[in-house]
């Protein structure tokens, strides 16, 4: 489901169940991330299936991308897999006003 950002963040902080879930490639995430994310990349295909399928199905997801529309298809993809809660960040982070930090080294 699409979301606002201001709804997304609001959100994302008082679920306990929340998780936050880049899924641009690794040259973006180094670009700088929305603070506690973790990184699945889409572009891995298979990879990206596999990864996600070990995730809890029962936590409320939080996904963004560069616009919106990749994460988009994570969530159609997600929801597929029987996951209950995902919401896409309309816009993704090009739009997004909230707080960007740089990831860990990993």
């Amino acid at each position: 489901m699409d979301i606002t950002q201001e709804q997304w963040w609001q959100e994302a902080q008082q679920d306990s169940n929340a998780v936050i879930l880049d899924v641009r490639t690794e040259d973006e995430w180094n670009q700088g991330i929305i603070p506690g994310a973790i990184n699945i990349d889409i572009y891995k295909g298979q990879g990206f299936i596999y990864q996600v399928d070990e995730l809890d199905k029962f936590k409320t997801y939080y996904i963004y991308c560069r616009s919106g529309g990749r994460s988009g298809q994570a969530c159609n993809l997600m929801q597929q897999m029987g996951f209950a809660k995902t919401y896409n960040l309309v816009g993704g982070i090009m739009e997004w006003n909230g707080p960007v930090v740089m990831p860990e080294e990993k």
